[in-house]
């Protein structure tokens, strides 16, 4: 300290004045180590809050994505849960009805002794019940008492289809007959010798009080509010954490209606390894169980999740307004300390404007006001760097972010790939290392469409536009899938800048389009070509012309069908009609096209075929069809056919000319005695037939 500061002379009062009025709070703000400090501590405030939010938005960002991605492998466990537990009970309901004698379901007392003695089945089931093919409940077992139910199973669909397909079936969730309450059913027919059914083995499941899924929808202790629900495939609710919810549509469940609307609009696809939603306020995630087409629905609250996140960025918010109260009176006594050579500076250069003083002396050392800049640039420098360490953490976060997307994503340059996510790794089954510096034609299929890609991407890249398309692409253990891919240019104007592609498997979504496309040209019911494919094939042949000679076309028309539909129902013609379809199937070459053309009426559309082989097929199909024996409520269901034959020729007129020629023919044949097959003459006007 100076010593003139305790020395009362007049020169030493002036400068105890002066400093004085530097401190006073006025003069002090104005000064430049209050604005440095101000401006510093702002500075590093704004740094310090920008990098938190960054670091919180990807850290919530990235706690959301584990919460997926957990609820997604628990709904996928419990789904492959659920499969194994449906397959077990298929199993041994099926190694009880390959033991039972058929004569069984004609002796009471036999039958109900067999039954008891199953102590397995009785154990995995809450009761086992055997119908007669007529839909009559003959007996029920369960662990303490038997009964004869007087009910009938005869419309339930899983029964019906039982029948008709001879093999296990899953019933839909449904009021029980036997036991009033909301059930599954499980059915395997039992064969006779012949290999008809001679009745059904029925397993039930009571959906309240077994533990087929009671503890699959019971959410553990460490599932913070995760709510587990198991639907059929139409959204009807099988398992519920609450009863009264049971047989309700997943509509009515307030925390997945919104993800059950998003299902609604996909078409209700069955997805066993992928599919979670976000609704508001919860992270939802869906597992398709394939056997019975079950789903299993997780949602977790997104509070709950988020909430050590809210309470770690609450803490860091304390703990930085603490740490920037001590900061600012640091920095403050920190510059007020570093800049007082600045006084000295002043004073030094003022006299060197007086030109009294001289130039050579009186500067503050280098620790002063020089080595002052050098230090506040060392500084900045060191504040510059904590924020390039922050942007590098950020980036860090960011590029994990990158690897846990759902999509491929990849960087490349001059076609070769220069970055790739884990996900595009996963979607080849090739390590990074093994696309790294690659080029882009590795991935394709085919080199054709390697090619053509460049194509198509140049002409889009060409006009401003992305580029989308599906492609075939090859996984590294030589298998394909279809993927959609989408690709953008870094840089418009620069097009070595590169480009950037994202890639998903739509494999499952071009099989469904695919789907719809052959339903658009197929019989629903029978699975045969519908008209529209049939008169399309009608005119190629006809316009294919003599190239498409020779050719010849089968009109079939059932009889004795109306009375089936009158008096068994329309199920049991639906059945007969498929019957007949799979009949007249089996008769013709793959070739040929087999057609419903609606109601009792078929074609077969013979290409390459002589008149007198079309005949010869005709006869086989009126056999084949005469053959058809349904049985159906303990009776045996039959119908017959007739058939007329129209071979194409060269001055046949039109392709209608052809068609009505087989139809008057089949006409002919049918008021001629019925079950026969007719030839045409020569082109006729169709006549209008009456009922079956």
């Amino acid at each position: 300290m100076d010593a003139d500061l305790f020395v009362d002379t007049p020169p030493a009062r002036a400068r105890w004045r002066e400093r004085l009025a530097a401190w006073h709070p006025r003069q002090w703000l104005g000064t430049l180590k209050a604005r440095l400090a101000a401006g510093v501590l702002a500075a590093l405030l704004a740094g310090m809050a920008w990098a938190a939010w960054q670091m919180g938005q990807v850290a919530e960002r990235e706690l959301l994505t584990q919460a997926q991605q957990r609820e997604q492998r628990e709904a996928q466990r419990t789904a492959a849960v659920i499969g194994r537990r449906l397959a077990e009970l298929q199993r041994a309901l099926e190694a009880v009805a390959q033991r039972m004698d058929p004569a069984l379901a004609g002796d009471a007392a036999k039958l109900e002794a067999f039954l008891v003695g199953q102590p397995v089945l009785l154990t995995a089931f809450h009761y086992v019940s055997v119908a007669g093919v007529d839909g009559r409940v003959l007996i029920s077992v369960d662990e303490r008492s038997v009964r004869r139910p007087q009910v009938s199973i005869a419309d339930r669909p899983h029964f019906q289809r039982t029948l008709v397909e001879r093999r296990a079936q899953i019933s839909q969730p449904l009021p029980g007959r036997v036991a009033d309450e909301p059930v599954v059913v499980f059915t395997q027919p039992v064969l006779d010798a012949r290999g008809d059914v001679a009745a059904v083995l029925l397993g039930v499941l009571r959906l309240a009080s077994r533990d087929l899924l009671a503890d699959l929808a019971e959410a553990r202790d460490d599932d913070h509010g995760t709510i587990v629900v198991v639907t059929d495939d139409h959204g009807t609710i099988i398992a519920h954490p609450q009863r009264a919810m049971l047989l309700r549509q997943l509509a009515d469940e307030p925390r997945l209606a919104s993800t059950y609307l998003q299902w609604e609009a996909e078409a209700r696809p069955l997805q066993r390894d992928v599919g979670h939603w976000r609704q508001h306020g919860e992270v939802v995630a869906m597992a398709g169980e394939a056997a019975a087409g079950w789903h299993v629905w997780r949602a977790a609250p997104r509070d709950v999740l988020l909430a050590p996140l809210a309470r770690g960025r609450t803490q860091a918010l304390q703990q930085a307004g603490g740490v920037a109260a001590l900061l600012a009176v640091a920095m403050v006594a920190f510059f007020a300390w570093q800049l007082r050579p600045l006084r000295h500076l002043e004073r030094r250069a003022a006299r060197l404007l007086a030109g009294d003083d001289d130039a050579s002396a009186g500067w503050p050392e280098a620790s002063g006001e020089i080595g002052r800049l050098a230090r506040t640039l060392r500084h900045v420098w060191a504040e510059r760097a904590q924020v390039e360490s922050f942007n590098a953490q950020v980036l860090g976060k960011l590029g994990s972010v990158m690897a846990a997307a759902p999509v491929g994503i990849a960087f490349l340059r001059a076609q070769r790939f220069e970055l790739v996510s884990s996900e595009f790794c996963r979607l080849f089954g090739r390590r990074e290392a093994d696309l790294l510096g690659q080029g882009a034609g590795l991935v394709f299929a085919a080199h054709d469409d390697y090619v053509a890609f460049g194509e198509q991407i140049a002409a889009a890249f060409s006009t401003g536009a992305p580029y989308t398309g599906e492609w075939q692409f090859l996984h590294a253990d030589g298998s394909s899938f279809w993927g959609r891919l989408r690709s953008r240019p870094v840089d418009a104007a620069d097009p070595a800048a590169g480009e950037i592609w994202t890639l998903n498997d739509v494999t499952e979504q071009r099989a469904e389009r695919e789907q719809l496309e052959w339903s658009a040209t197929h019989d629903v019911l029978t699975g045969l070509a519908n008209r529209k494919a049939f008169e399309a094939r009608l005119r190629r042949l006809f316009a294919g012309r003599p190239a498409s000679l020779p050719a010849a076309l089968v009109m079939i028309d059932l009889d004795h069908f109306k009375p089936i539909n009158d008096r068994a129902g329309h199920a049991a013609g639906d059945a007969m009609l498929r019957a007949v379809a799979g009949a007249i199937g089996a008769r013709v070459r793959a070739t040929d096209l087999v057609v419903r053309l609606g109601g009792d009426e078929f074609a077969v559309l013979l290409e390459h075929c002589e008149h007198d082989v079309a005949l010869a097929v005709a006869e086989k199909l009126r056999q084949a069809v005469h053959g058809v024996a349904l049985p159906w409520q303990g009776h045996t269901l039959r119908v017959g056919a007739s058939l007329g034959v129209a071979s194409l020729e060269a001055d046949t007129a039109s392709a209608e000319a052809w068609l009505e020629a087989a139809d008057a023919a089949c006409y002919a044949a049918k008021h001629g005695g019925r079950g026969a097959v007719r030839a045409a003459k020569q082109p006729a006007l169709r006549l209008v037939v009456g009922d079956s």
